[in-house]
């Protein structure tokens, strides 16, 4: 709802794209945009409705940080191609921080796709998940907590 008027709020948001298998990825190293010739190679021909980029820019250690890569466009436009239907983070956003037209977040949820933001993924390496995030029910949110769990497969 903070993106744009009408779009759902987290008490209409469909369960079952925040449970199932989702491949967490590490782009720990990349900086700025990331394009497809960044994100294909890690995921190796593989297609997932849920996928999670460990950034390392992570608020978890209580520090906000300056800067982290993002998806571009064209990259996010391609993965919900190949059915994406979640995309994880443990970046404050998936949108940089100073991005005033949250063209990330708006591409994803045109093409029904949601964002789980803030995630905790220190200890988390690369690999398939099985992943249970749901949001809590809270009447007309534009956001909502969520206990992230990754059950390793």
């Amino acid at each position: 709802m903070h993106v744009r008027d009408g779009w759902p709020g987290s008490h209409e948001l469909p369960l079952e794209a925040f449970y199932g298998p989702a491949l967490v990825i590490d782009v720990t190293e990349a900086r700025g945009e990331l394009g497809l010739d960044v994100i294909e190679p890690l995921i190796a021909g593989r297609r997932f409705e849920r996928l999670i980029l460990k950034t390392g820019c992570t608020i978890a250690s209580g520090v906000f940080p300056q800067e982290w890569p993002t998806l571009s466009e064209s990259c996010s436009r391609a993965l919900l191609g190949q059915g994406l239907k979640l995309l994880g983070v443990d970046a404050p956003s998936v949108d940089s921080r100073d991005s005033r037209s949250l063209a990330v977040h708006k591409m994803l949820f045109s093409g029904n796709a949601f964002i789980l933001e803030n995630l905790d993924l220190r200890r988390t390496p690369s690999g398939v998940y099985e992943i249970m995030a749901f949001p809590i029910k809270m009447m007309s949110l534009d956001a909502a907590p969520v206990r992230a769990i990754l059950l390793e497969r």
